[in-house]
């Protein structure tokens, strides 16, 4: 028996029967195995810890373009407002009243009327009614109201229109016609100008038309 089981002695130990690789050569196999596993643990939970407090970087936007937009610039305060310097008063002296009124015309006849608002400058212009009476009713302005020179007055009339004459104009100056028309109380029209010889006029002298009626005269070289 000893002999058949002599060759598998190596196997046992102390009469026991045991595997051949329970050697210490095993054992430290095993021990350097399981340090090994562990640094690999104790590696990778380091470099967990360690990515977890590495911040990710945020990439850059792309703009319309395509680049990068940049970044936004520090905003500034805006600067402060300087209080306005009162203003100075003005040199320039004030206009001075004319101390022209608009006379009172009210009761007055209204050809009277028009002698004073000539004698002031003044423009005038008859508005009748329909009554028999020439005396004035009201002005617009009104009397007393300051005035500028030039302006023209509106007169009213109580009654209408009284009836006059066209004079005859052929052959006068342009200019006298016309102050010749406004004298008689009609309103001259200018169809060829201003200028020159009264060559033609309508109506012709001697019809008799109203106050405020239109007469025409052409002016020119005869």
């Amino acid at each position: 028996m000893i002999g058949r089981w002599g060759g598998m002695n190596d196997g046992t130990t102390d009469g026991r029967s045991g595997r051949g690789d329970a050697g210490p050569d095993r054992r430290l196999i095993i021990g350097g195995g399981l340090a090994a596993v562990l640094l690999a643990i104790i590696g990778a939970t380091g470099g967990w810890v360690l990515a977890g407090d590495r911040k990710p970087t945020t990439p850059l936007s792309a703009d319309a373009t395509g680049g990068p937009t940049p970044s936004a610039q520090p905003t500034t305060s805006p600067p402060r407002s300087r209080p306005t310097p009162a203003a100075k008063p003005s040199s320039a002296a004030p206009a001075q009243p004319t101390g022209l009124t608009v006379p009172d015309l009210v009761g007055m006849d209204f050809e009277e009327a028009r002698e004073e608002l000539r004698d002031r400058g003044l423009g005038w212009r008859f508005v009748f009614g329909r009554g028999n009476s020439s005396s004035v009713r009201s002005t617009n302005p009104e009397a007393g109201t300051p005035v500028k020179r030039g302006i023209t007055v509106v007169v009213n009339v109580a009654g209408a229109a009284p009836p006059n004459e066209v004079p005859d104009l052929i052959g006068d100056d342009c200019s006298d016609a016309k102050d010749r028309l406004v004298d008689d109380g009609f309103s001259p029209r200018y169809p060829t100008g201003k200028s020159g010889t009264v060559t033609a006029q309508d109506p012709p002298d001697g019809t008799m038309r109203q106050w405020n009626d239109i007469v025409s005269i052409w002016c020119g070289t005869a």
